[in-house]
């Protein structure tokens, strides 16, 4: 699920600084800018461990940008693979065994590492979204 994430630019001698402004108090630091997704996903994951709550929503990019404290940065969407959090009892991950035509499995892998998820993360996140919209 993509997340906004504001970066406090680093330098020669700082990391750059991440908060993750959906999960409060939730802050990470890289010194490379690659670096910075799976930062980010360590922090939350950890933010979130144990923690009986519902998952946030990710917050609307222009809604965030807007707020006077975030200034001097720059913004990023990063993919947090909700599938790895810990929020809620009934969340742990659960290993499962599926079947599904071998073409199809090397699409969802190729199309979830274009987009920096796994696998799990993606199957996750596209059932979210099925199960959304016959909500609607």
């Amino acid at each position: 699920m993509l997340y906004p994430v504001y970066v406090h630019l680093g330098d020669a001698t700082h990391a750059h600084g991440v908060q993750v402004p959906d999960f409060p108090g939730c802050f990470s630091a890289a010194d490379d800018w690659k670096d910075l997704p799976r930062m980010v996903q360590e922090a939350v994951e950890v933010w979130c461990m144990g923690e009986d709550m519902d998952l946030p929503e990710p917050t609307a990019l222009e809604k965030l940008a807007a707020k006077d404290e975030f200034t001097g940065g720059v913004w990023m969407l990063i993919d947090i693979d909700v599938s790895r959090l810990e929020v809620r009892s009934n969340q742990k991950p659960m290993r499962i065994n599926i079947s599904m035509p071998a073409g199809l499995v090397h699409d969802i892998d190729a199309y979830a590492r274009a987009h920096g998820a796994t696998r799990s993360g993606f199957l996750a996140q596209a059932a979210r979204a099925a199960m959304a919209a016959q909500h609607v």
